[in-house]
């Protein structure tokens, strides 16, 4: 996924602030499902997904106007919780600004773990 560095993702330097390359993240795995053919629509039925883990390293900053690319994997699957590893790149230089790994649990609307849906799993096992 590909987005634009606004102003408003900047600190007083032009840098990105250090919270929105999470949301960046949130928003390549969002995609990364999409482009399965998932949407939220897995919340109407029943299923959040909240974090449980992150690890970022912050390798290189990106600056206001920059184009930047969200690449997502899965890195594994387990009952309850899916780990992907997810890296932000601006590609007008190849360089990596971020490499992380966030772990999902698969719950309920009360918040218990339970096993993803079988849809969910054959799309992440899709290429």
């Amino acid at each position: 996924m590909e987005l634009r560095v606004y102003y408003e993702d900047t600190d007083a330097g032009g840098v990105v602030y250090h919270a929105n390359y999470i949301k960046y993240m949130a928003r390549g795995r969002t995609e990364f499902l999409r482009a399965r053919g998932l949407s939220q629509d897995l919340q109407t039925r029943g299923y959040i997904f909240p974090v449980v883990r992150l690890e970022i390293d912050y390798l290189s900053p990106a600056f206001h106007d920059d184009l930047i690319k969200v690449d997502t994997v899965v890195e594994e699957i387990g009952k309850t919780s899916i780990t992907f590893r997810q890296q932000i790149i601006r590609p007008a230089d190849g360089k990596l600004l971020t490499d992380g790994k966030v772990t999902v649990v698969c719950a309920g609307l009360t918040g218990r773990a339970k096993r993803p849906p079988p849809e969910l799993l054959r799309a992440l096992q899709t290429k």
